[in-house]
């Protein structure tokens, strides 16, 4: 079940809101679990013990490490580390089960030709995300022994939260561990409008700009690359690239209006990325539930910037960054791509701190690796991948039997890319306290917003009632 789907739409979400707010308050945890593990189980029920299998194992090892907190002797600190190491080997063996197993063996396969029984695993839907939440919640228990939940309700809720349970944010548990029992959330009309806003805008992002612009993108990526020319193989590049930001940040949009209709403030996912001016500024802009997850409980543990050798500690975390997503090499090589540019922006910053590029020659550099890691990251495999770069620079490909790019694009296309493209501005924070802006317009604002929402929610609707294209990008992570 997608958030962008009729299903969800008309029927579940409806019912959970309703019996939200009229099922007294001691009930509603036990209604939002339930709800969830429904929520869940509608694309996979085999899976839904895979989580309570993670709900239960990571509430028995906070127990175990919050038992020690009166106790800080040497041999309480070795249990709490002994029980730190068991949790993530837990954790990371469902994951790697699961997600890496049958990838690993195929490599070996490949690698020594050796025939042996490769066993055929689905991935479980959100498995890496509500992985990451058992695991941070375990870590900061482990520093922290008087953070321990003891309701394991509270965590079940913590876990699988339908809001963000399919594809982030990543929240941290000291985030909203306030907020898990009951009588710690109260959802007043301001609260809940501003997440009806913030579900609305993620839903048009995804339904009407995501979707749109992906049928292009999956109708260039699918054509033989000998008949894409520059144009065209540049125009599926940048489609791919504005179409895994709306579908991502659409996601991430719904999730926090989800939790705020729901008494829970989720961290932002995404800050403008596309107008970053360097890869360390990208990440600082994108995913960043995940890029500050893997700094907080990999990077600064391994040394951060103080301790060891700075630069294998980032491309470790990269490399991990990569590998997160995907049991592919493609994404392992999309991640090293990231990491090695980062690194040698940091190596340039270290050697000549003033050295700076303009604003705009920043810009482009980014992007260009942006969209290139993008194209990494669609096709997965390398040999397609450097193809279609190959297209994409006129080294591969035939231009005199291309397509124009007006094969792929209508009237209407052209206005949803050109609108996907002034979106990714910040145009609030640019027009904030301009002068040229009357006084009378700022009364005129909130009407027109409103207008503006109801419009976008039913041209949200028509999209979703007459596509019958709906991905969801990062469901497979």
């Amino acid at each position: 079940m997608v958030f962008s789907s009729v299903i969800f739409l008309c029927f579940f979400l409806p019912v959970m809101i309703a019996g939200y707010y009229i099922l007294p308050r001691k009930l509603s945890n036990l209604f939002l679990v339930l709800g969830s593990l429904f929520f869940y189980a509608w694309g996979g029920p085999e899976y839904i013990f895979i989580m309570l299998a993670s709900i239960a194992g990571n509430y028995v090892f906070g127990l175990l490490i919050g038992r020690s907190r009166d106790d800080e002797g040497s041999r309480s600190l070795s249990i709490r580390r002994v029980v730190l190491i068991a949790s993530v080997l837990y954790n990371l063996g469902i994951l790697f089960y699961f997600k890496y197993f049958t990838f690993i063996l195929t490599t070996i396969h490949d690698i020594t030709g050796k025939e042996f029984y490769i066993p055929e695993t689905v991935l479980p839907i959100g498995i890496s995300f509500y992985t990451f939440q058992g695991m941070s919640y375990v870590i900061d228990v482990y520093r922290q022994p008087s953070l321990v939940q003891k309701n394991p309700l509270n965590l079940a809720l913590y876990i699988s939260m339908f809001p963000q349970l399919i594809a982030g944010p990543i929240v941290r548990y000291t985030d909203i561990r306030d907020r898990l029992p009951a009588s710690g959330r109260r959802t007043d009309a301001h609260s809940f409008a501003l997440g009806i806003e913030r579900f609305i805008i993620g839903l048009s992002k995804k339904a009407i700009l995501a979707n749109s612009i992906g049928e292009v993108a999956d109708r260039i990526f699918s054509s033989e690359v000998q008949y894409l020319g520059v144009m065209v193989a540049w125009l599926g590049a940048v489609c791919y690239t504005l179409q895994i930001y709306y579908d991502f940040s659409g996601y991430s949009d719904m999730a926090i209006g989800l939790g705020k209709i729901f008494g829970f403030d989720f961290m932002e996912n995404f800050n403008y990325p596309y107008i970053s001016t360097s890869i360390r500024d990208f990440w600082r802009r994108w995913h960043i539930s995940l890029s500050s997850w893997f700094r907080d409980y990999l990077y600064i543990p391994l040394g951060g910037n103080r301790k060891g050798n700075v630069y294998l500690n980032l491309i470790i975390v990269f490399i991990a960054t990569g590998i997160w997503h995907g049991a592919a090499w493609g994404f392992v090589i999309w991640g090293l791509w990231h990491g090695l540019f980062s690194l040698a922006e940091r190596f340039v910053t270290n050697r000549a701190p003033a050295f700076k590029l303009p604003a705009p020659v920043g810009w482009l550099y980014t992007m260009l690796v942006v969209i290139l890691g993008w194209v990494l990251f669609k096709l997965e495999e390398l040999p397609k991948a450097l193809s279609y770069i190959g297209a994409m620079f006129g080294i591969d490909g035939e231009a005199y039997v291309a397509f124009s790019p007006r094969f792929y694009l209508d009237n209407r296309m052209i206005v949803i890319i050109l609108a996907a493209i002034l979106a990714m501005i910040p145009w609030k924070n640019i027009l904030a306290g301009r002068a040229f802006i009357p006084a009378f317009a700022g009364k005129l604002l909130m009407p027109a917003k409103r207008i503006l929402l109801v419009i976008l929610l039913l041209l949200s609707m028509m999209f979703v009632v007459n596509s019958t294209y709906n991905p969801f990008i990062y469901f497979r992570f």
